[in-house]
């Protein structure tokens, strides 16, 4: 039986550092953190207690050919503070977004993309969104 403590981090491809960098530190306001001096270029960033690990790879598998959004297309979950705020926030930006206030699965959504077309799910507990 494995037991586990908690997700530690999340690693993605892209392909360009200084428009993911742009995109995560000033966009989505992560706060980048120091990360190994591997021999690939790359960037680390905090989020509470867990981080997301971007590394360049040009020709990853991974990256989706078909950049439209859709929430059903493996992506990453970041809970907010306040929906409204992120909502407003990202349309300032011109962040291509796709809303989702009363998904089935309980939480009020908003789904976007960095450049590469990771796709990113920014959320609050819908009750948060209806009783605020």
């Amino acid at each position: 039986m494995i037991k586990y403590r908690e997700l530690h981090h999340v690693s993605i491809t892209v392909t360009n550092l200084k428009k993911a960098k742009d995109f995560y530190s000033e966009t989505l306001c992560l706060p980048e953190i120091e990360r190994p001096d591997f021999d690939f270029e790359g960037a680390w960033y905090q989020i509470g207690k867990q981080q997301l690990h971007l590394i360049v790879l040009r020709h990853s598998q991974t990256l989706r050919t078909n950049k439209s959004l859709n929430s059903r297309e493996g992506h990453f979950a970041l809970r907010v503070t306040d929906y409204h705020e992120t909502l407003n926030w990202l349309k300032e930006k011109n962040v291509e977004i796709l809303e989702k206030p009363t998904s089935k699965s309980g939480f009020a959504q908003i789904f976007c993309a960095d450049p590469d077309g990771n796709l990113i799910e920014l959320h609050v507990d819908q009750r948060e969104l209806l009783n605020g």
